[in-house]
């Protein structure tokens, strides 16, 4: 007899301040009929300040953020086959904080160049974020190491339209294998 688990899986879009996380992550969980969350509105109160004033969150700022979105993993992953959330998760102390208890949990990596990046946070409007900031983003990114196997890499400095595509592959990929893994046969 052929038995499946029913299958939850959560995929965290990171990258750093203008890779497209948002419009990325809006445009594939209105293909993949997905939960979204944007991490952004999880911060602090104090966070938000600190960001609007152009000033860089410390790792200590970030911690309960960071927990925030745990706790989100936790719900969505209990409530949702297949869930979104937006998180820059630039260190990899940040990725191994939200990875914490969830082994259904992977990364799409939206990877752009300096110039890129900037160019579109000049171009953006209504969002907290300053774009002398990603000078300080840049800095502290950490790109996923060999060991993180959990992390899937999408260049974004090409169209949105190939962008959306390449990370819609990914997930249907990474949600295949999973269910293969998780049938049985008795």
């Amino acid at each position: 007899m052929n038995c499946s688990v029913p299958f939850y899986h959560v995929f965290v879009f990171m990258g750093v301040s203008g890779s497209g996380k948002s419009t990325i992550a809006n445009a594939v969980a209105y293909r993949l009929h997905a939960a979204v969350l944007d991490g952004d509105f999880l911060h602090p109160r104090d966070n938000i300040e600190k960001m609007s004033s152009g000033c860089a969150l410390s790792d200590r700022d970030r911690r309960p953020w960071l927990q925030a979105i745990n706790h989100a993993i936790f719900a969505m992953q209990r409530t949702n086959r297949l869930s979104l959330i937006v998180c820059s998760a630039l260190k990899k102390s940040y990725r191994n904080i939200l990875r914490m208890d969830h082994p259904n949990l992977s990364f799409i990596y939206l990877k752009g160049d300096f110039w890129t990046i900037q160019e579109r946070l000049k171009a953006r409007k209504g969002h907290f974020f300053q774009s002398q900031m990603l000078i300080t983003q840049f800095e502290i990114l950490e790109d996923p190491s060999n060991d993180e196997k959990d992390v899937w890499l999408v260049n974004v400095n090409q169209s949105l339209e190939c962008v959306i595509d390449a990370t819609i592959q990914i997930i249907e990929n990474v949600i295949q294998s999973h269910i293969g893994e998780s049938s049985c046969i008795q």
